[in-house]
């Protein structure tokens, strides 16, 4: 197997974390600090409410949030919420799914007993944040003992230096992100997926489920029935590698382009053996309807949820203002970008001081209503406004 490598780009407001294995990217994260999605944080909460019809209870968590004790992980032995846990009652829990598609947090309260004692705060304190979880790049680190760690922001090669060793650990200077690895992380924000050797995956989550469809393109009209099977193989290893990259979850149904029912299950193995690094990930078969029907464990936010929004085009406009920055030092720069945008990088805690350290003065907001989103222009300007 290819060496695997972990690298860390670092710039105003965001992280993002690519697992590489060759050149191939294997895990893709986009995390912003000021917003951490809370899974593997210890808190200390307070139960709300107790649901016997949905078999847990509700919490109140810190920050305001809400979480969802089930009351399979309300004790070490598994009965009605009401006799683990009560109203009122204060307890130790640990975040074991962000909250995502408009749903809260789930926790458990099986924490090891040294942490519950060592980190619980006097009853009135309820609810409180206890401790952070790892972020993405300490969990792969974990994960994939043998990569090493290559990151552009100096004080995250400090701080996983101090967890990791100093060995395993490495600064550049330069961005740690090439072209063609800053295009494949812009690709998973989009719907469409080509395909090797022709075709795409269109991939449309909804609240309830992900939806991928295969289109075969131009394969499609041909009347070789062995170019439809190829188009679906390359489809059935390209959509389990995305539920990985995409972190997409829940139920999945994948609809291959053309084919019998019986050349379809033909294809059912293949899949099978994709998703099987995936310990997330399971195949349920192939339905009545001819799709394949795959269930895929909730834990972090889908990358379709962190990056929806104003926000994310207005950290890569400050992502680009640093690189120009760095590039020509001493420039006055302005970002001329929709009202919404500029909104969204006052909102992030930290992001825009972060962004003058590096430009060495205040980034300029210019606000343009007629610009969309995505249309933000970094200009230069010579009166520092």
């Amino acid at each position: 197997m290819s060496a695997a490598r972990i690298l860390v780009s670092v710039s105003p407001g965001e992280v993002r974390v690519a697992l590489l294995r060759g050149d191939r990217l294997d895990e893709a994260w986009v995390e912003r600090p000021a917003r951490p999605d809370g899974v593997g944080d210890l808190q200390q909460a307070r139960v709300t409410a107790l649901a016997p019809a949905m078999a847990g209870a509700f919490l109140a968590l810190a920050g305001g949030e809400t979480g969802f004790l089930p009351e399979s992980e309300a004790g070490p032995v598994r009965q009605p919420i009401g006799k683990s846990v009560s109203e009122g009652q204060v307890l130790v829990v640990r975040v074991t799914r962000a909250s995502q598609g408009g749903k809260g947090a789930r926790v458990s309260a099986k924490v090891a007993p040294e942490a519950r004692a060592s980190l619980a705060l006097p009853p009135g304190h309820a609810p409180a944040l206890l401790a952070r979880g790892p972020e993405a790049a300490l969990r792969l680190a974990r994960a994939v003992p043998e990569a090493m760690l290559l990151t552009d922001g100096a004080a995250v090669a400090a701080r996983l230096r101090g967890l990791l060793g100093a060995g395993r650990v490495g600064f550049s200077p330069k961005p740690v992100f090439e072209e063609a690895l800053e295009a494949e992380f812009d690709l998973l924000a989009g719907p469409e997926v080509p395909l090797d050797g022709g075709g795409r995956l269109l991939v449309h989550p909804t609240p309830a489920l992900v939806a991928i469809d295969v289109d075969a393109a131009a394969a499609a009209g041909v009347a070789d029935p062995e170019a439809q099977r190829r188009v679906n193989e390359a489809a059935v290893l390209a959509a389990a590698r995305q539920l990985r990259l995409r972190q997409l979850a829940g139920p999945i149904l994948l609809d291959l382009a053309g084919m019998t029912a019986k050349r379809r299950a033909a294809l059912a193995e293949p899949l099978a053996r994709a998703l099987a690094p995936d310990h997330l990930a399971r195949l349920l078969g192939l339905g009545p309807l001819g799709l394949f029907e795959i269930l895929r464990q909730r834990v972090h936010p889908p990358l379709h949820e962190v990056l929806a929004g104003p926000l994310t085009p207005g950290l890569a406009a400050l992502r680009q203002a640093v690189r120009e920055a760095a590039a020509a030092p001493g420039r006055r720069l302005a970002l001329r970008a929709a009202p919404a945008v500029l909104a969204a990088l006052e909102g992030l805690d930290g992001a825009l001081a972060e962004a003058a350290e590096a430009l060495g003065q205040p980034l300029a907001l210019r606000p343009e209503p007629g610009l969309g989103w995505g249309d933000w222009q970094l200009e230069e300007t010579g009166d520092g406004r």
